[in-house]
Formats: C-alpha cells, structure tokens, sequence
C-alpha cells in the first residue's frame, strides 16, 4: 500500500484521543499489559531483550528496571503518535530511525503484527465497554500508518517490507 493512503477521519482521531486520555497519566500497567500479550503471542521475541542476562521467563523480562523502562518508551512513541494525530508526518524521520533501530537489534517487520494484536488487546482490557469494533478500527489504522512508517527503514536498508 502507498503511503498516505491509509487515512484517519477526524471521528477516528476523536476516538483515538479520547480512549488514550481515558488510560490515564500511568501508562506503565497499560504497557506491561501489552507486552506480556507480546510474550504470549511470540514467545521467541523474549530473546531479543537480554541486558545483562538472559531471562528465562516473560514475567522476569517485564519486572526488570531494563524492561520497564522499555515499555516507558514504547508508551511515549504511542502518546507521540496520539499527540500528533493531525500531523503525524512531522513525526516521520523520528519513525524511520527507530524501525531501523528495531531493525538493528534482531526484530523482523513481521513482529509488528504481533505487536499490534497485543496493542488492541491492551486497549480492549483496559478500556472494557468503552472498546468498540469503530475504536479498534481507529486504533488499527493509525497502528498501520505508523508501522508504514517504521518499516520504510527497513526498505531503505534491503530488507523485503513484507518480511
């Protein structure tokens, strides 16, 4: 798909707003949600994250000091997209520079699916009946203009997009 044909409606970026703002200021439990959703999803992921030592199960990836402040990161580039919704371009080269960094560390393109099923997941569990199929398609379709994005890097250095 080319860029910039996916497209958020401005009720899209209401509903994207509004369910980001109704996480609350702690965005860590929601984090933490999504990536043990990670784990489940793609255990083999767990590898790519080894500080110090390698763990030996998901719960001990997500409870150390490393880890949380991973998952802090991952919740401000989300909060930076959800921030910038009206100009989400402008947000480009900071996007292009970190799929190469993912690129860099082991993660293939196709890990994104993974990690955009743990997002809904997250949203869904922490949202409760305030999760609709209409706020999953929002969610969805900022997700795909981001990881477009992100994967550009990949492109640019010779892997296939499509993985």
């Amino acid at each position: 798909m080319e860029r910039g044909e996916k497209r958020l409606t401005a009720n899209d970026k209401g509903l994207v707003r509004d369910s980001w703002e109704r996480l609350g200021k702690n965005k860590l439990p929601h984090g933490t949600v999504m990536f043990a959703r990670l784990f489940e999803l793609d255990p083999e992921l767990l590898k790519l994250f080894h500080y110090n030592t390698a763990f030996t199960s998901a719960q001990e990836c997500l409870s150390s000091p490393e880890f949380i402040d991973h998952i802090s990161k991952v919740m401000l580039v989300i909060d930076a997209a959800v921030s910038h919704l009206d100009d989400l371009q402008s947000l480009a080269e900071y996007l292009v520079n970190l799929g190469r960094k993912h690129q860099a560390v082991g993660v293939k393109t196709q890990s994104f699916n993974a990690v955009g099923e743990s997002l809904l997941y997250m949203l869904e569990r922490s949202l409760g009946p305030g999760y609709s199929t209409e706020l999953r398609d929002a969610w969805v379709t900022l997700y795909a203009i981001v990881v477009e994005t992100m994967s550009s890097g990949w492109t640019e250095n010779g892997e296939n997009k499509s993985g």
